[in-house]
């Protein structure tokens, strides 16, 4: 192959690898018809009211990108969402009480649609996503939150109001459906005790402020490896954590590990082992391979190291070692490295947490116990605040926090910046010298630490 066929044929590769994705990965991830465009359909808006706070709930096929903002003369919010198609009339009349006078829409942008809230008075408008839960799939809720004191009304432009973004956690509970991983000598299925420990990270980091959970495998189902990688860059994951239940010949093993991606072979002979094991169910289940040892693949991987990922999953790794002391044993203070499928994201960072040998009987009847469970959530947790209190991406609630300030923002008060990084009104007040409640757009706010 000449020199420019093989440029060629990398550049090729890189640009599949890094953004196809093909319909059948869409209609996986997103439950529902999804418009042939790439488009989100809206599939209805309810509204409720609870004292001062009017909520308007629009019901989505997947996930959305969204910036909303207020105008007045007459008062109203307006939400715009990329790359999304009404699927309904949206058309939605408000209480005979309340701010809300209507809800109207027309497309924007060929691509995108504009959804008008129709006012009363002016509000503050607070918006966020809801993961699919409970029978409901995605949604874009919006509140309506009266103030007691008015901003000052903009009628010469428009400003968006462009706020900080959650880090995005992908949470990969390994195998499932018809493979199971492996089962203890009690019967127990790896598939599912990892799906346990995984649904309780995910309560934990939607809790979590700055932090948003997506789940690769919600349910017993098989995915291959290359579609759990899709999965999380499709919701552009910051970090991917994926969780197994270790296993050896020897029944006496015991404790927990933790894994990142080597390009040139195992650490040690169990990591090449348990990285074989696991990349062959993947194969035997009619999955496409990942491993293919080609010239491109090899320089891929050169890139990973060049562009600091695999620098990144080795901190994420650490920073996961130090909290599973607390759980129990550690089978290996540091971390291993082997040549897992499911870690080789190009540009997100991961690790593989192998929280227990299921082959123990020991630690079989342990990974069973809803404390167990529980504890290794909670562990994980910490490792991904440690991690990203030094390596939160720029842009994020995050990043913002570590950097200690905030600028304000149209619509956005005192208390709901308080709550946003959890600290006092009285003590964002006195840390920034406020005789009242009253901020104005634009303000710079220093936001004080969690140990000040």
């Amino acid at each position: 192959m000449t020199d420019d066929g093989y440029q060629a044929r990398r550049r090729q590769f890189l640009r599949s690898l890094l953004f196809a994705s093909s319909a059948t990965a869409a209609g996986l991830w997103w439950p529902g018809a999804v418009w042939a465009s790439g488009q989100t359909a809206v599939r209805g808006v309810r509204t409720s009211v609870d004292g001062e706070v009017t909520r308007l709930v629009f019901e989505l096929s997947g996930p959305v990108d969204h910036a909303v903002f207020t105008l007045s003369n007459p008062d109203r919010v307006v939400l715009d969402l990329r790359k999304a198609r009404a699927a309904v009339d949206l058309r939605a009349a408000g209480a005979a009480s309340g701010p809300l006078r209507g809800v109207r829409h027309a497309p924007r942008n060929e691509q995108d649609l504009r959804v008008v809230i129709d006012l009363r008075h002016p509000v503050s408008p607070r918006t966020f996503l809801l993961r699919p839960a409970d029978g409901a799939g995605h949604r874009l809720v919006i509140d309506l939150q009266q103030e007691g004191v008015a901003e000052p009304v903009v009628t010469q432009s428009v400003r968006e109001a462009v706020r900080s973004r959650d880090v995005i956690v992908a949470i990969d509970a390994g195998h499932g459906g018809k493979d199971p991983g492996a089962i203890g000598p009690g019967g127990t299925y790896e598939k599912d005790v990892v799906l346990a420990i995984a649904r309780r990270l995910e309560t934990l980091v939607q809790r979590e402020p700055g932090m948003t959970p997506v789940m690769i495998r919600t349910g017993d189902y098989f995915l291959p490896l290359r579609e759990r990688i899709n999965r999380a860059r499709q919701q552009h994951a910051d970090v991917f954590i994926s969780i197994h239940a270790d296993a050896a010949p020897n029944a006496q093993v015991q404790g927990s590990s933790v894994y990142m991606l080597s390009d040139r072979g195992a650490t040690s002979e169990a990591a090449r082992w348990l990285a074989q094991r696991e990349n062959e169910a993947d194969r035997r289940l009619g999955a496409v391979p990942i491993n293919d040892k080609d010239d491109v693949l090899a320089s891929v991987l050169l890139d990973l190291t060049q562009n600091g990922t695999l620098e990144a999953s080795k901190t994420l790794a650490d920073a996961m070692i130090g909290e599973l002391h607390r759980v129990g044993k550690v089978r290996s203070p540091r971390v291993e490295r082997a040549g897992f499928a499911v870690l080789r994201s190009p540009d997100v960072p991961s690790v593989l947490v192998e929280a227990a040998f299921i082959s123990n009987p020991a630690e079989e009847r342990k990974l069973r116990t809803p404390a167990f469970q529980q504890s290794m959530a909670e562990a994980l947790l910490g490792g991904l605040r440690a991690y990203f209190d030094g390596h939160a991406p720029p842009g994020t609630l995050l990043a913002e926090r570590r950097r200690g300030r905030h600028v304000i923002q149209r619509g956005e008060t005192l208390s709901g910046i308080a709550t946003r990084y959890q600290v006092p009104v009285s003590q964002l007040r006195a840390h920034n010298n406020l005789s009242s409640d009253v901020i104005r757009v634009g303000q710079v706010l220093e936001i004080p630490m969690r140990d000040s």
